[in-house]
This record gives structure tokens, C-alpha cells and sequence, in this order.
């Protein structure tokens, strides 16, 4: 324990911090000791204690929690007692985990204090069969202090131990047992944009499963037997419905899928050790709600029932996938069950948890790196082979009809297309509401800049392109520039880039590790009908570009026809990573990204003017732009995305 030194600053100072987890027969025991030193009014609140478990593991065990002032003990316990609560923290998530709370706020705690606490929690999940893993963290910016953490087993139980640089470096190792001291460790800062499986850091990864493939291999038999149905299931009606009505197996599982995701609710149900294990098919039919374990499940049992293959995966869908291959075989780094299912030679994903819009599709809905297929010889982990995507994830279109004047209000028409997940959000809200609250809600929040008058709000999802479509119709201002010549400009919405940052990591970081960044595809569509007064050879704009910077692409084209300027501009990822040379050349080549606005100009006393470079750009409300979004891609590029909307399709 360390003596709180005099120039110590922030809340609190960790006289010792504790965290020591014993794998034994039982499961895992978590024993938790602190004592800290209050050194601010806002640092109170740490004594506001609260436990959460899951009885099925046992109870808690508080070994004492004391208070010292002036050098002298206060037993807490002596005149407080906990309150046992059994509340579901997450129910507005449809949440139900059967966890236990029990609190207690220390009486008469004050600034100078030192609040002691020490406990044991334990861990014991009947789906596991006695395998135990998990991680060991020590925070990458911890108060000042000293901190311990350790592993320690019974005989027989030690499990596969791997950790981090620094941590290997700090390790202490004993009979049956590793320890880690930190005093007052300094911070830490993950590397800039880097990709996430540089992230782990003062991590220590503990499984006694010996591969991946053990784990698909233990997780296989739960969801067989959760997809079998009982002689007489309900689901043979629903079978025999979707057979009869549906001739081909890509319909049948479209169908079975839609049963799913629309006739049963989602709730996560983590009761009764239920945190891994999936609720049969039978029973979720008849209760009408399951989380992702139980969703799967009676997918599957309606997919072999329909003579489809499929086979459950295990996903992560926080994002933080990356490097998997390099962890210790831990279920607990996944939080998701897919199903992929195989027809006609193809492989297609499907999430019964998803709106009922989620069409099966090549790709998964949600960003995923490697996955776990679930099978009873063993499935080793998979890395999914990335693709920079076909359409655009977001296309804004703009349409403004100035052909009255440039003094004149235009009529506007703007039209949002959102894909993945961001489109199924927007499904959600925005299908709860009437025509009449659509229009209403418009009008009340986005009179603006772009709208005076809001006239009409149409919006409709695209199941087969997966798409979100919003359309706003009213009139509103042209933001016409003019000089004391007549001259006219104007910079069209969504027509310029700012320049890409530089990639540049501190000295205190290793600068040759790759550099990572989110795939994207984001297109803006803009259109402007001229006035009518003006001619063709009296309009000009800033220069097309086809730029390329890390990893990267960003294009822009123009056209002048029939009356009207039309500009695409659009960015889309190429490469997720980037090496750290490529990273230092793009660096030096910053300096020349045309970020110019898109501005077009009109003068009266111009007879050469020049709008783009002979490309054919199609109005806002020529195509249509939910299913031909390969016009935002540069002309070499739009034969590979044809080709891959269309599989996804």
C-alpha cells in the first residue's frame, strides 16, 4: 500500500487497488480490494457502492468495507447494511439478465477520508462446462496509486495465459499463480488511428480452450439441440406454410427469415445462465420474443426444416473484431449470432434481430472483420475478405429549380438514400409515423437555409437494395453571389472536400505501424436549373478531379445540359489500412488536394464559358439513384460496383 504522497493532485490517490481472479472447480472467483484517498468533493460519490450478480452463481462475499479518518478505522458495516434490489438495469432495452443489486451509500463521508472495500464475486456459467477465460485490464490513464492484478488456479486448472508487451515485462510468476504491480503507472495512448488489435494495451488474456475451433466446436451442440422441434411443434404449420406458398429455397428463407424477425419480438433473455445459452425453438415460438441465441435458433430449425443449409456464427458487432486471430480463444469477445445460410452455391447472412426489412444479403448488415461458425467437427475463426462497397452508404440529392430568376425562390426537392445500418435506424423511426406527422415534423424542424416552405415529405424503404429513402419537396433561397458587373456565383451544396488531415503520430509512438479508417462511400448529387434569361457560353465551374489520398478516392465531375448544371461528388475507401510509407508520401502531397468549393458562375459578358470535361453527369431526377448509385463512382470504377450491387442484390 502506498503512503499518499504531498504534492498529489486529481480526486482521488489508490492507496492499492486490487483485482485477482482464481479459476478453481467452482468456476472463477473475482475478488476486488481498494482503498482510496478522497481528495475531492466530487470523488464522494465512490461512496455510493454498488454489487451486481448473477445468483446462479452464487452470492457475493463483502469482507469489510471500512472508513479511516485521522488514522482511525470505521467499520461501515457495523451500522449500514446493503439493499438487495432485483431491478433489470437495461428493460428500455429489452434487456432482461436476471442480475442482482445490492447498494449501500456510506453515511457521513467526507473529504480527507479513506474508503476501504473489499469483496469476492463469482462467476459460474453451466453453458461453459467448466472452461474459463477472460482479461485482466489495468486502465490505460489510472488514478495515481498502486495497483495489483493477478491469476491464480487450482491443479488442474491453469489455463493458456497471453499478454501484452508491457505486461510480460512487469509479470511476477509463482506457483500455480501471476501477478502484476503497478506504481503509479504512467498513461498510456494507443496509437493514432490505428487499427484496433494495436489497441490492446496492459491486457492479459487467460482461456483454457485450446483453439477456435474448440470453441466453435463446445457452442455447436447447444444451438443443434435449441433447433430441433418437438414431435407436433406449432412450426410444422409454418413449415408446410412457407413451402407451400414459396417454390424456391433463396424464397423459402427469405420468408422463414421475415417470420422471424417480424412475429418475434426481440428481448435479450440472460436468465437462469441463459448469458450463452440459446432458448429452444419451440419455446420462443410460443412465448413470441428471444434475443440473437434464440433468434438463430428458431431460424435454423425453419431453415432445415425447409431443406436449406445454414450453420450459426459467431460475430462481434461492437466493431472491435480486428486482430482476433491474434487473442486466446475467448466466446466472450463475441456479442452476436448470426445465421449464414448457403443457396445456390451462395453464401447469405441473415440477422433475425434486424426490422423485418433486412433482406438476406452477401454481405453482413453490420461491419465485421472475422467470425466463428459454429459447427460439431470445429470451425476455425474466419476473416471475411473486405471490399470497398458497390453503392454508397449516403447519397444526398439536391435539385433546385431557379429557371425563374436568380432573384426568385427555386423550387427545391432533397433526397436522402441511407444504406446498412443507419438506414435501418432511420426505418425505424421514421416507419412509426403517419404521412401527417411525417409532413409535420418536417415542417417543424426543418425550415432553414434549404427550405422557407416545406410542401410535401415522402419516405419508403427499398428492401432489395437495402435503402432508406427520404424525400422533401418545398421552395427556399439560392444563395446567389453578385458582384457590381452582373456577375452571379454560386457554391452548390455538398460541392467541395476539405483537405484530407495528415496522418502523423506522436514521438512517443512507433511510427511504422499501419494506419486504419472506417470503410465509407458517401456521394452528393446536385443539380441547379438555370435561369432562364442566361445562356450555356456564359456559365463556368471549378474543375472536375479524380484525387487519390490514403487509401482513398474523391471525385468530382460536371455537366451542362439541357439548361441545367449537374455535379456528382463523392469520396469512397479503397483500403481500410494504409502502411505507414504510404501514410509519410500522401503526407507530403496534402498541400496539392483541390478542396476547392463547387462554385459555378454565371457571367453576362462570357462567350467561352466551360462547365466539367466532357463527362456525362445525370440529374438529380434522371436515374434512379437507389439502384444506379454507380454513376457516383469514377467511369473506371463503376463495372467492378455494378458487379457487386448486383450479387449483393
Amino acid at each position: 500500500m502506498l503512503a499518499v504522497p504531498d504534492n498529489v493532485s486529481g480526486p482521488i490517490f489508490v492507496r492499492r487497488q486490487d483485482a485477482i481472479i482464481h479459476v478453481g472447480d467452482a468456476g472463477q472467483a473475482q475478488y476486488s480490494g481498494s482503498r482510496f484517498k478522497i481528495l475531492q468533493s466530487n470523488a464522494l460519490a465512490l461512496g455510493n457502492i454498488s454489487i451486481t450478480w448473477n445468483p446462479v452463481a452464487g452470492a457475493p462475499i463483502v469482507h469489510e468495507i471500512k472508513v479511516y479518518r485521522d488514522g482511525q478505522p470505521i467499520d461501515v458495516l457495523k451500522d449500514a447494511s446493503f439493499e438487495v434490489l432485483r431491478r433489470e438495469q437495461q428493460l428500455e432495452a429489452a434487456t432482461l439478465d436476471g442480475m442482482l443489486t445490492a447498494v449501500l451509500r456510506v453515511p457521513d463521508l467526507r473529504v480527507g477520508d479513506e474508503l476501504e472495500m473489499d469483496l469476492t464475486t463469482f462467476v459460474s456459467d453451466p453453458t461453459l462446462l467448466h472452461h474459463e477465460s477472460g482479461v485482466l485490464v489495468l486502465a490505460p490513464i489510472p488514478a495515481p496509486g498502486h495497483y495489483r492484478l493477478g491469476l491464480n488456479w487450482d491443479q488442474g486448472h491453469q489455463p493458456n495465459i497471453k499478454m501484452a508487451a508491457d505486461m510480460e515485462r512487469v509479470a511476477e510468476r509463482k506457483d500455480r499463480a501471476i501477478e502484476f504491480r503497478f506504481d503509479n503507472p504512467p498513461p498510456l495512448s494507443p496509437p493514432t488511428d490505428a487499427p484496433a488489435r494495436y489497441q490492446w494495451q496492459r491486457i492479459v488474456q487467460y482461456s483454457d480452450f485450446a483453439d477456435w475451433a474448440s470453441v466453435s466446436r463446445h457452442f455447436a451442440p447447444l444451438y443443434a439441440r435449441a433447433a430441433m422441434l418437438a414431435p407436433g411443434s406449432a412450426l410444422f404449420k409454418e413449415v408446410e406454410r412457407i413451402a407451400t406458398a414459396y417454390a424456391t429455397p433463396m424464397d423459402r428463407a427469405a420468408a422463414a427469415l421475415k417470420l422471424v424477425q417480424q412475429d418475434v419480438r426481440y428481448v435479450y433473455v440472460g436468465l437462469n445462465g441463459g448469458n450463452l445459452q440459446p432458448a429452444n425453438a419451440d419455446q420462443t415460438w410460443t412465448r413470441r420474443y428471444g434475443d440473437c441465441k434464440a433468434k438463430t435458433a428458431l431460424l435454423l430449425a425453419l431453415l432445415k426444416q425447409l431443406g436449406v443449409d445454414a450453420e450459426a456464427v459467431l460475430v462481434n458487432s461492437t466493431g472491435n473484431d480486428d486482430g482476433l486471430e491474434q487473442r486466446l480463444p475467448i466466446p466472450q469477445l463475441f456479442d452476436h449470432v448470426l445465421v449464414r445460410a448457403r443457396i445456390d452455391g451462395v453464401s447469405y447472412w441473415m440477422d433475425g434481430t434486424l426490422p423485418p426489412v433486412a433482406r438476406a444479403s452477401i454481405a453482413p448488415v453490420i461491419p465485421i472483420s472475422r467470425v466463428l461458425p459454429l459447427s460439431i467437427a470445429g470451425s476455425p475463426l474466419e476473416r471475411l475478405v473486405w471490399q470497398p462497397l458497390a453503392a454508397p452508404d449516403e447519397i444526398h440529392l439536391y435539385d433546385a429549380d431557379a429557371r425563374a430568376g436568380f432573384d426568385k425562390p427555386a423550387h427545391v426537392v432533397s433526397t436522402t438514400i441511407l444504406r446498412g445500418v443507419e438506414g435501418l435506424q432511420q426505418q425505424m423511426q421514421l416507419s412509426a409515423l403517419t404521412s401527417a406527422q411525417l409532413l409535420a415534423a418536417f415542417r417543424q424542424n426543418a425550415i432553414g437555409d434549404t427550405f422557407q416552405t416545406i410542401d410535401d415529405v415522402q419516405w419508403r424503404y427499398d428492401e432489395k437494395a437495402g435503402a432508406s429513402v427520404l424525400k422533401i419537396s418545398g421552395m427556399g433561397p439560392v444563395s446567389w453571389e453578385d458582384d457590381d458587373n452582373g456577375v452571379k456565383s454560386l457554391a452548390l451544396p455538398g460541392g467541395g472536400f476539405s483537405p484530407p488531415e495528415r496522418r502523423v503520430r506522436g514521438a512517443d509512438q512507433d511510427p511504422d505501424i499501419p494506419y486504419y479508417q472506417k470503410s465509407e462511400f458517401g456521394c452528393y448529387v446536385t443539380t441547379i436549373r438555370l435561369p432562364s434569361a442566361t445562356q450555356a457560353k456564359q456559365w463556368t465551374s471549378k474543375p472536375s478531379f479524380l484525387q487519390h489520398f490514403f487509401g482513398r478516392t474523391y471525385y468530382r465531375a460536371w455537366e451542362l445540359r439541357e439548361g441545367s448544371i449537374r455535379m456528382i461528388r463523392s469520396s469512397r475507401v479503397e483500403q481500410p489500412e494504409i502502411d505507414a510509407a504510404t501514410a509519410r508520401r500522401d503526407n507530403a502531397r496534402v498541400s496539392g488536394f483541390d478542396n476547392s468549393m463547387g462554385w459555378i458562375t454565371y457571367d453576362p459578358a462570357e462567350r467561352n464559358g466551360s462547365v466539367g470535361k466532357g463527362e456525362h453527369v445525370p440529374a438529380a431526377d434522371e436515374v434512379d439513384w437507389v439502384s444506379a448509385a454507380t454513376h457516383c463512382l469514377p467511369p473506371a470504377r463503376r463495372d467492378a460496383a455494378a458487379g457487386g450491387a448486383k450479387a449483393a442484390n
